[in-house]
């Protein structure tokens, strides 16, 4: 695995932690809803620019994102 590659991975599981932990749910709850609601696709492909914002202010992101696609946590 490339130090890029390693870098994202911790970032996404940091992240789902942060957004299970804003929410008031398990980290595998988090990841199946951010799944669902095409959040870690919008994390995926935005990564890059993401990376750089404060972790309140992604998770904001990509819980803006499940929202347009049907998701319902507020």
């Amino acid at each position: 695995m490339s130090r890029e590659e390693h870098n994202r991975v911790g970032y996404v599981v940091a992240l789902v932690s942060e957004f299970a932990a804003r929410y008031g749910i398990m980290p595998r709850q988090a990841y199946a809803y951010l799944s669902r609601f095409k959040g870690l696709d919008h994390l995926y492909n935005h990564y890059n620019v993401l990376h750089t914002y404060s972790f309140d202010d992604a998770v904001d992101v990509v819980s803006e994102v499940c929202r347009h696609n049907g998701g319902k946590l507020q």
